[in-house]
């Protein structure tokens, strides 16, 4: 019989491209999610898509699952929202506070949707609360704070969004611009460019030059991302930012990307929220439409 668990799956391997990925998104084991989809396959009677391939290349009979799974998983969703109001759990309100520069790219979309669909609920960004957000969360002046850098707060929960990896952006003509890694003693050489926060919020000292022992010759500071790329692209400095945010830049060829360390430096983002909140159903599709609005438009994230 063909279940609902069977279209999220397609749908996250259509959206992933690959077996292991897709496993990740569906929080199943790459062995767990082959055995389904071949169980699957035997019931129907046909192959869903072909092996070996990358991105996954769907059978007709896969193609059109999938087109069943678009038409029926919104409108489960649309129920499962109406159910919630009919039940009254549609008032509430969500305050929340962004600790991270580059998140707008994907929030504002889940904002926007979240909007359309939970219109009772009091959706805003207040001001002023950029170096207080968790403590004031914790005070209830704020409903949700977006963060890398979850603190131990009674009461609070940190709910995983997505991994996403640091690179350090270089110009095209710096040095470093042929090397596909940096070592911390190459990066303390230079000029290191940042947001306006601590450095014990920033995952390029935390994760890779403290814990070396290193510090940059010189940081400068800089608001926007935009900015940062103009001074990295005129042989400024060099800027660690996450993979996503540098993706249009790179795309363009307006700098090059480096991994910091051979292994690289992976991150999570976190959503921070009340334990009290956690069952609303409204704050649970907030954090299900982050997920796959995250997904839908940034490059390189991997599920937490």
């Amino acid at each position: 019989m063909l279940e609902l668990r069977h279209l999220r799956t397609l749908i996250a391997l259509r959206d992933a491209g690959s077996l292991v990925e897709a496993a990740e998104r569906v929080h199943l084991t790459q062995s767990a999610l082959s055995h389904q989809i071949k169980d699957l396959e035997e019931r129907l009677g046909s192959p869903l898509f072909l092996r070996k391939t990358r991105p996954v290349t769907f059978t007709r009979a896969g193609e059109r699952l999938l087109a069943l799974a678009e038409q029926i998983l919104p409108q489960i969703r649309m129920a499962e929202r109406d159910l919630a109001r009919l039940a009254g759990h549609e008032q509430g309100r969500l305050h929340m506070a962004i600790e991270c520069h580059s998140c707008f790219q994907w929030l504002m979309p889940t904002i926007d949707h979240f909007r359309d669909h939970w219109p009772e609920v009091e959706v805003d960004i207040p001001s002023g609360y950029s170096f207080d957000a968790l403590p004031s969360l914790a005070r209830e002046s704020l409903d949700l704070v977006i963060t890398a850098d979850p603190q131990p707060l009674a009461g609070i929960h940190y709910e995983p969004l997505f991994r996403y990896e640091g690179l350090l952006a270089v110009g095209k003509q710096h040095p470093l611009a042929r090397r596909d890694w940096v070592t911390p003693e190459e990066l303390a050489r230079e000029t290191l460019i940042t947001y306006p926060v601590e450095h014990t919020r920033l995952d390029v000292f935390t994760q890779f030059l403290t814990p070396a022992g290193f510090t940059p010759a010189e940081v400068r500071t800089a608001e926007l991302t935009i900015m940062m790329m103009q001074l990295v692209a005129s042989g400024r400095g060099v800027c660690a930012l996450p993979n996503w945010a540098l993706t249009e830049y790179l795309e363009r060829g307006y700098v090059r990307a480096l991994h910091l360390g051979e292994q690289g430096v992976w991150s999570t983002l976190f959503a921070a929220i009340r334990e009290e909140s956690r069952d609303a159903p409204w704050m649970e599709d907030f954090l299900r439409t982050a997920r796959e609005t995250s997904f839908a438009v940034l490059a390189g994230i991997k599920p937490a």
